[in-house]
C-alpha cells in the first residue's frame, strides 16, 4: 500500500453540484467546489465510532 503522507484532492459530482474531497493523514474534508467551509471528519473519530456523534452535534449547531 502507498502511505497517505500528503493531501490527496479529488473532485466529485453529487447530483448537479461539484465538490472537492481532500484526504490527508488526519482525516477527510468535503467542501463545495470554490468554497472553504465544509464537512471534516478525523480518521480517529471514524474508527472509534464518534463520527456519528460528531455529525449529529454539528448538525444541531448549524440548525440553531
Amino acid at each position: 500500500m502507498t502511505p497517505l503522507d500528503k493531501p490527496l484532492k479529488r473532485e466529485l459530482m453529487i447530483g448537479e453540484v461539484a465538490y472537492t474531497l481532500v484526504l490527508d493523514p488526519d482525516g477527510l474534508k468535503l467542501t463545495e467546489k470554490g468554497h472553504r467551509r465544509g464537512v471534516a471528519l478525523r480518521w480517529k473519530d471514524l474508527v472509534s465510532g464518534d463520527a456519528a456523534l460528531a455529525t449529529a452535534l454539528n448538525a444541531s449547531l448549524e440548525a440553531n
